[in-house]
This record gives C-alpha cells, sequence and structure tokens, in this order.
C-alpha cells in the first residue's frame, strides 16, 4: 500500500497552463468553496493533460520534485486551507 498522498492542484488564478510535477493527480478547479468535483487526472505517458471540468492544461516537468507546480500557489494543501 501507497504511503503517499494523490497531489491536488487548483487554477484559481485562471492561468493558461500549469506545470507540475505528477503524472497522476486531482483537479479541484478553484480553491473552495469555487471548486469543481474533485476529477482524477491520470496522463499515463503523456506529459500533458486537460481537465475536463475546468479547461485547465496541465503540463509535466520533470525538474519539479513531485506534487509541486509552477507556480507553486496552484498546489492545493487541504490543511492550509
Amino acid at each position: 500500500m501507497a504511503h503517499t498522498s494523490t497531489p491536488h492542484f487548483h487554477n484559481t488564478d485562471g492561468l493558461r497552463q500549469i506545470e507540475i510535477g505528477a503524472r497522476e493527480f486531482q483537479c479541484i478547479g478553484a480553491l473552495p468553496p469555487f471548486d469543481h468535483p474533485h476529477v482524477y487526472l491520470d496522463m499515463g505517458s503523456d506529459s500533458e493533460i486537460v481537465c475536463p471540468y475546468c479547461s485547465t492544461h496541465y503540463v509535466y516537468s520533470s525538474r519539479l520534485q513531485p506534487g509541486t507546480s509552477a507556480p507553486l500557489s496552484a498546489t492545493y494543501n487541504a490543511e492550509a486551507v
């Protein structure tokens, strides 16, 4: 059993593209209470994916640490909210 959780990202700032350090993650749209259903996305072997709810374009970047994003503000931390 894995001991890590699936990273969550959001696009509250309305960015055209967000770079992330994960190929499997959840998009929540905007920060609560304006979030959409938290949808699980899996890029597989691709390097980009578009969220079917909010149309955010996510691009995988190997230079980022797993679970982080560029900009860092797009990484959702449930404990901080």
